[in-house]
């Protein structure tokens, strides 16, 4: 194992977080501190290797930050490749089957939107030290943060259950009942998780992040066509043209690829690896990387089903990745089938693993309970109880509930995430544009443009979502390039307007960068709670009552599909 620190004797996290005698406690930004729980204070001791809590040497070999690096690796990484999920397999083997590679375009399209969104979630985990939810609740008062983390535990906990039913139908595959499989893997979930060491769960979860990889053969079995394959990559188009339907699938695609509980889990595993502001860069080059491999895996599934279906006659007739998985069998071979069925196994796993964790690390910071893997079952009673809740019911759900009722929840719940995620973008944004959160380490002006334009994109597909199933013979194409105008002229009108903002403003003084790698938010009971203009509280009510508006048409249209299907 690797030790990236300077070499010196290891010694135990000191309870108060203060560093070593005669070390300076403002060098290292430990006077005041956000941190709750003693046990988010210490060593980071990653997967590939450990850094001293008070470690203050220069990385200036390709060696020694590669060493860094692989003992950083883990929270980015993880949160995106367990996007991929069950849900995540289904949905792009749903889009492949369907449309062909025709919606292979978005894929791409969601490396700057996941990028962007996890950044800005590593800056507030490294330099705040206390999670996403307990932020907000603080920050916003706690209506404002039942609004975000009361959709949060809706939303995850029904894609947990989409977690089970992969595992159910990953394992149908091969024979295995439902009153076998789907108890087994709960028991392994909740085993993994409460071992008490932070360190033996991420090595847990790198095995399912290996795992992601075996696209690769499953690919060289189906022999995709390169050429079909690039032009989907490049091309935006959708097989028959856009309608209602196609547009549920692009804001599901979305939504399985860009998810709320993202937000709330890399935040809180950043601050439960114990990850400072020091080491932010090599944090974001885990996001980079984690984000890379999500796409890749993601647009391999879809280049293997689209492959194997198009031109045969179950193109278009998707039912669920059981089917798909001996659709697979029946024209690329039984070991295609085989891979597929493991391949949504272990996305199903790696889901519910960081789906659940997210969610106990959100009842964690509302509650004001430990939550943290570095401590036992005896230490954190309430934060492994609520996990292991959430898993028994999700599973249980799944061996009690109908076939139609479980195909159901798959289909909503990732155009969901699509639906809310604007949503907890904007509380995102609210929070990185905070100065008395993160200090020096706020957003530039250039990365609120980008935020804004993504919140406004998926308004937009939503509303041309909502708009259709209510009026099902609108024109989806005219109504989107109506819509996509009127975008334009708002954001030429808002660009103008924040240009203006940001020309009066004074400048910011600079901050060294020593300086600014050590700076941390105070507690905070120490800071004044924002005060929102009456156009602000106006804007988040009309979004809240938009948010819920737009909730109920999905859940229509996925009723109807689920009818039809």
């Amino acid at each position: 194992m690797a030790d990236t620190g300077t070499g010196a004797p290891r010694a135990e996290p000191r309870a108060s977080g203060a560093p070593p005698s005669g070390v300076d406690q403002e060098e290292f930004g430990t006077e005041a501190s956000a941190v709750l729980d003693e046990a988010h204070l210490g060593d980071i001791q990653g997967a590939f290797g450990t850094i001293r809590q008070f470690d203050a040497e220069t990385r200036r070999s390709w060696k020694r930050r590669l060493l860094t690096l692989l003992a950083i690796l883990g929270p980015g990484i993880i949160v995106m490749v367990g996007d991929n999920d069950a849900g995540g397999v289904s949905t792009y083997a749903e889009a492949a089957q369907n449309y062909g590679l025709t919606l292979l375009w978005t894929l791409p399209l969601l490396i700057p939107v996941l990028v962007v969104n996890q950044e800005m979630v590593v800056r507030l985990g490294a330099v705040t030290g206390v999670g996403h939810a307990r932020l907000i609740n603080e920050r916003f008062g706690k209506f404002w943060g039942a609004f975000s983390v009361g959709d949060l535990f809706i939303l995850n906990f029904l894609t947990i259950t989409t977690e089970f039913i992969g595992v159910n139908l990953s394992l149908s595959y091969f024979g295995v009942s439902p009153d076998i499989s789907v108890p087994i893997a709960a028991l392994a979930l909740v085993a993994m998780t409460a071992s008490g060491s932070f360190r033996r769960w991420e090595r847990f979860m790198f095995v399912f992040i290996v795992a992601n990889f075996l696209v690769v053969p499953l690919a060289v079995f189906s022999h995709p066509r390169a050429s079909a394959f690039f032009r989907g990559f490049v091309v935006p188009g959708v097989h028959g043209g856009f309608t209602s339907t196609s547009v549920l699938l692009i804001i599901a695609i979305v939504g399985t690829t860009v998810a709320p509980w993202q937000l709330f889990f890399q935040q809180s595993n950043i601050v439960d690896k114990r990850i400072t502001p020091r080491w932010i860069s090599y944090e974001r080059a885990d996001t980079v990387l984690g984000s890379l491999v999500t796409v890749f895996a993601a647009s391999m599934i879809m280049a293997v089903v689209a492959a194997a279906f198009v031109g045969h006659p179950l193109f278009g007739h998707f039912k669920n990745a059981e089917a798909v998985a001996h659709g697979l069998s029946h024209s690329v071979g039984h070991a295609a089938g085989a891979l597929f069925s493991i391949i949504l196994l272990n996305a199903s796993l790696i889901g519910a693993a960081s789906v659940t964790l997210a969610t106990s690390y959100a009842f964690g910071d509302v509650f004001g309970m430990r939550h943290s893997l570095h401590r036992s079952w005896r230490e954190a009673k309430f934060f492994y109880a609520t996990f292991t809740a959430m898993v028994i019911v999700a599973a249980a759900i799944v061996l009690i509930a109908t076939g139609r009722l479980l195909g159901l929840i798959t289909t909503g719940v990732q155009a969901l995430a699509g639906v809310l995620l604007p949503s907890a973008t904007v509380f995102l944004l609210l929070l990185c544009n905070d100065k008395e959160v993160l200090g020096p380490w706020v957003n530039r002006p250039w990365l609120n443009v980008i935020a804004f334009g993504i919140v406004s994109i998926l308004l937009v597909l939503s509303l041309v979502l909502m708009a259709t199933t209510v009026f099902p013979n609108l024109d989806v194409r005219d109504l989107s390039f109506g819509m996509g105008s009127a975008l334009a002229l708002v954001y030429v009108a808002g660009g103008l307007g924040y240009w203006r903002v940001l020309r009066q403003r004074p400048p910011d003084p600079p901050m060294p960068r020593a300086r600014r790698d050590r700076w941390r938010m105070p507690p905070l009971n120490r800071l004044e709670r924002p005060v929102w203009s009456r156009g602000r509280l106006v804007a988040m009510y009309s979004l809240r009552a938009y948010l819920v508006l737009a909730v109920v048409l999905l859940i229509v249209k996925a009723f109807q599909l689920g009818i039809h299907r």
